[in-house]
C-alpha cells in the first residue's frame, strides 16, 4: 500500500489545497493530509476549525484522511511509515523554498521522497495568506475557497 502525506497550514484551506489533494489521492492509494501547527505563523483559524474545515471538504475522497501534527513532517511520516512528501508548488517563486525544506527533510529522512506537484494554472495566484487580504476586505472569494470557507472568513472579518 502506497502512502503519501501533504501537510500544510491550511490557514484556510483554498481550492489550490483541494486539486492537489484530487490530484494525489488519485496517485496513492492513502493520502493523509497533515494540518502542521507552524509555531513560527499565527493562525488566523484555530487548529480545531481548520481541522473541521479540511475534514468536511476531502469527504469525496475515501482514501483520504486528515490529522494534525506538531512534530516535524518527518518525525509523522517516519511514525505511520509513510515515505511520500506531497508538495505542492504554485509557481517559480515556491520552488526554492520547497527544494530546501525537501533537502533537510531527506537529511533527516533519507528514505523519505518528496513529490513536487504543479497546481492548475487557473490557482497559480492562489495563497492562503492573498485570501486572508482579500477577506479582509470583504471581496468575493467564491473563485478560490469552498463556501463554508468563505463563510468562516466573513465570521471573522
Amino acid at each position: 500500500m502506497l502512502k503519501a502525506a501533504f501537510p500544510g497550514s491550511f490557514d484556510p484551506p483554498t481550492f489550490g489545497h483541494l486539486d492537489i489533494i484530487e490530484r494525489a489521492a488519485s496517485l496513492f492509494d492513502e493520502l493523509v493530509v497533515v494540518l502542521a501547527e507552524n509555531r513560527q505563523k499565527k493562525s488566523l483559524f484555530p487548529l480545531e476549525e481548520r481541522l473541521s474545515m479540511v475534514l468536511e471538504l476531502v469527504k469525496p475522497w475515501g482514501n483520504v484522511t486528515v490529522e494534525s501534527s506538531g512534530a516535524l513532517t518527518v518525525d509523522f511520516m517516519q511514525a505511520r511509515g509513510i515515505k511520500v512528501l506531497v508538495r505542492g508548488i504554485r509557481g517559480p517563486t515556491d520552488f526554492p523554498y520547497e527544494f530546501d525544506l525537501s533537502l533537510w527533510n531527506k537529511t533527516l529522512a533519507p528514505d523519505m521522497e518528496t513529490l513536487f506537484m504543479t497546481t492548475a494554472p487557473r490557482y497559480a495566484l492562489v495563497s492562503s495568506s492573498a485570501i486572508k487580504e482579500l477577506a479582509s476586505f470583504h471581496k468575493d472569494l467564491s473563485g478560490y475557497v469552498p463556501s463554508l470557507v468563505e463563510a468562516a472568513l466573513k465570521k471573522v472579518f
